[in-house]
């Protein structure tokens, strides 16, 4: 029997992983992407439209609320990038969720580890913070107080030192990996490559933690085998990257078997 997403009540530990898209998977983000016009204006384009629309932007002019789009602005993205850091902050604290919140509260109140990986180019740290924030501010569902109990639990069974609960959580986000991935490189209109190598790392640091905890809870005897294959459970809402991800993992040896795949389209989570 459970206690809440996490361990179960006589300590052994629940394999599963999580990997989240942000903007309209975990959080419906009031950030606006800059696009314009044939007359040179400035259009907004929220993130859930740049989903549908992203393939056909300066390919050819096309109609968006009233405006015929030629392109994108000449700092399309700068709500993105490390500029917007301070705004990504203010947004997330005030967005709506996302169909794949419950999941991300899921995660954080159970202690499993999870990543971001996201088209975003913030500094890495930046959204680590406000994560922290929502955690510390038991944002939305998020409980500090069952997210501490489990990290107990977790640590027992590992064998690690006692350290108070503030430390507890800055390591919990520290084993947690946010991937912005085009903050550096990358391009936040066409991120498919990158997500791919970002969760390609994520699946081998969560072969490395599982089997880790695995040994320690088998040596305590507290489960009857130590191989158990992790679970990954990666969501987003562009039908693009679910696509390409899908693609690349078919038929991929232990990658396929750990990997399951949600589209969050149109504010629906199915399994793909």
């Amino acid at each position: 029997m459970k206690i809440k997403e996490g361990i179960t009540d006589l300590g052994s530990p629940d394999m599963k992983y999580y990997a989240f898209d942000w903007d309209d998977n975990i959080l419906k983000m009031p950030t606006k992407i800059i696009l314009k016009d044939d007359n040179e204006k400035e259009v907004e384009m929220s993130t859930e439209d740049f989903a549908e629309y992203r393939s056909k932007i300066g390919v050819k002019p096309f109609k968006y609320n009233g405006h015929n789009i030629v392109g994108y602005d000449n700092d399309a993205f700068k709500y993105f990038r490390v500029t917007g850091d301070k705004q990504f902050m203010k947004d997330s604290m005030i967005a709506e969720p996302g169909p794949a919140w419950n999941d991300f509260v899921e995660a954080i109140n159970g202690g499993s580890i999870f990543s971001i990986i996201t088209a975003r180019g913030h500094t890495p740290s930046v959204i680590k913070k406000t994560v922290y924030n929502f955690i510390k501010s038991n944002h939305n569902g998020i409980n500090s107080k069952e997210l501490i109990k489990n990290l107990k639990k977790y640590r027992d069974i590992s064998d690690m030192e006692e350290i108070s609960e503030e430390e507890m959580i800055k390591e919990y986000l520290n084993m947690c990996k946010f991937y912005p991935v085009s903050y550096g490189v990358g391009s936040e209109s066409n991120p498919e490559q990158e997500k791919i190598k970002a969760l390609k790392e994520f699946i081998d640091i969560v072969k490395d933690v599982s089997s880790f905890i695995q040994k320690k809870a088998f040596l305590k005897n507290l489960i009857s085998n130590n191989f158990v294959l992790p679970q990954v459970g990666f969501s987003d809402d562009d039908p693009k990257n679910i696509s390409k991800i899908k693609s690349h993992f078919k038929n991929k040896p232990d990658a396929e078997d750990m990997l399951k795949i949600y589209s969050t389209t149109g504010g629906i989570k199915k399994l793909e």
